[in-house]
């Protein structure tokens, strides 16, 4: 089974920075796709951002509207790690960050239906 753990959630001020990780076992990231979507209770688990790779040290990334300008996804093959790096938080970014793995492309990048493996998530709060 793979397995996908989240950290570097916690609780900041509005206009704090965050740097969220996503540590991979069982496959490597460079294998698959991975994504971020964050939840909040009462709606639908929302699209924050996504990165894939379309050849060999060719990478293509996707956010958000909501935070495009502001996060940033990556990764670091080598230590098997996904990152979301959070800046300009506002309060409505506040949610349980859950990170994804599986194939996905332009088309499906959006949809929770794409990936195959999920994390448990890590709670990011930010205070006004």
């Amino acid at each position: 089974q793979v397995q996908l753990v989240e950290s570097g959630g916690g609780l900041v001020q509005a206009g704090d920075s965050l740097r969220l990780s996503c540590a991979a076992s069982g496959r490597t990231v460079s294998s698959s796709g991975m994504g971020w979507f964050r939840q909040v209770p009462g709606k639908e688990r929302e699209f924050v951002a996504a990165i894939s790779r379309t050849g060999r040290n060719l990478y293509y990334a996707y956010y958000a509207d909501s935070v495009k300008g502001r996060f940033t996804i990556s990764r670091d093959d080598a230590k098997n790690t996904v990152y979301l790096q959070m800046n300009s938080l506002k309060p409505e970014d506040t949610a349980v960050y859950v990170c994804a793995a599986g194939e996905l492309n332009t088309y499906s990048y959006r949809s929770t239906r794409t990936y195959d493996y999920w994390g448990q998530g890590t709670q990011v709060t930010v205070s006004s």
